[in-house]
């Protein structure tokens, strides 16, 4: 026997939560049981729309479209075979209530909910809801408001579902948070007698500070793969220019013929004037042609460069100095339309301008 201060300690015990039956109308054994009051009340119902026809009927006749149904009720009790129509179907006044159900699809757009994601990024979701009333008898003694309901299950299910998820996974996989979305809400309001269609996600918006920062990235990653694009460009650039050198290089009358034709594409543009050297390969070609041959010896190099100077003192400045004499000066020889040789003595001409083509070339 314990004694009367002594305090008794008893051992915890696990607390069981009990999960709540929702409230259900089972549909399919409602009987006709109104009682004695309740039959008193159908039979002078009866007996009024006998005595009041056919002003009455106008009160009896009810017609429901083709989209909806029509649950009765008769004296607060759901009136059995469940609802009525589309067509044409008849109640008893004063005893008879009656509420139409439309059974089309319905939608309706979730607010944006501010949702922080799984790794800590406040973002504004959005989406849109299509459903419909896929039992119209549950759908009236079931809940009280079917869209309604919905709505506020839809926005719920978005925070819950989005919750779980990071950011990028919400930018991707949209199209599969939707389906996640739409199977929790099917599931979840199919005792309302509701079935949900489709579930979309419109919009993830995200805060200021953080588009700047990805826009900053997504620019950043632009210019990198601009610059490997550029890079790779002129890399192939600088092999097929290698490899025109090598050809080149390799017959010479390549380079003079290339050497021509931008020589012909020069003359066709517009009025300008170019300066540009000659080349010493082809003028040789020439002179050997229009000329007998002369051992090059280094006096038929100085004679080339005093005839030159001497010819073109302006163009060959620096080369070396014309020799002054004491006798009278010998008068200047004419222009020539030739380049000739006579007996070691080399005499150059100054090219004449040809036919007006608007380009003045000087070599």
């Amino acid at each position: 026997m314990e004694n009367p201060g002594t305090e008794v300690i008893l051992p915890p015990q696990e607390y069981v939560r009990k999960e709540r039956t929702p409230f259900r109308i089972d549909v399919s054994n409602i009987q006709n049981e109104f009682g004695i009051c309740g039959w008193i009340l159908t039979i002078l119902s009866y007996l009024l729309i006998f005595f009041t026809l056919p002003i009455s009927a106008c009160m009896c006749i009810k017609v429901v479209q083709e989209y909806e149904r029509a649950v009765i009720f008769r004296l607060g009790r759901l009136m059995p075979g469940g609802a009525k129509g589309p067509g044409i179907f008849f109640i008893v006044p004063c005893i008879d209530t009656y509420r139409k159900v439309d059974l089309r699809v319905l939608s309706f757009e979730v607010p944006p909910q501010e949702i922080l994601s799984k790794d800590s990024v406040t973002v504004a979701v959005d989406a849109v809801v299509y459903f419909r009333i896929s039992n119209a008898t549950i759908s009236v003694t079931n809940v009280e408001d079917a869209a309604r309901s919905t709505k506020l299950l839809a926005q719920t299910t978005l925070r819950n579902i989005l919750g779980t998820k990071t950011l990028a996974e919400m930018l991707s996989d949209r199209e599969a948070i939707s389906h996640q979305m739409q199977n929790t809400l099917d599931e979840a309001t199919e005792p309302w007698g509701v079935k949900v269609e489709r579930v979309e996600v419109k919009d993830v918006r995200l805060p200021v500070q953080l588009q700047r920062a990805m826009a900053a990235e997504a620019e950043a990653a632009r210019e990198a793969r601009a610059k490997v694009i550029v890079a790779e460009g002129e890399q192939k650039a600088s092999r097929a220019l290698k490899e025109a050198a090598e050809v080149i290089a390799e017959s010479p009358s390549a380079l003079q013929l290339r050497y021509l034709q931008t020589l012909n594409s020069i003359s066709a543009e517009k009025n300008s004037t170019i300066i540009f050297p000659f080349p010493i390969d082809l003028l040789s070609a020439f002179l050997q042609r229009a000329a007998p041959k002369v051992e090059e010896t280094p006096q038929v190099h100085k004679k080339i460069r005093n005839c030159c100077v001497y010819k073109y003192p302006d163009w060959v400045q620096g080369l070396a100095k014309p020799q002054h004499h004491h006798h009278s000066p010998q008068p200047q020889r004419p222009p020539q339309t030739a380049t000739s040789m006579r007996d070691g003595d080399l005499h150059s001409t100054q090219p004449q301008p040809g036919p007006s083509s608007g380009l003045n070339v000087f070599f």
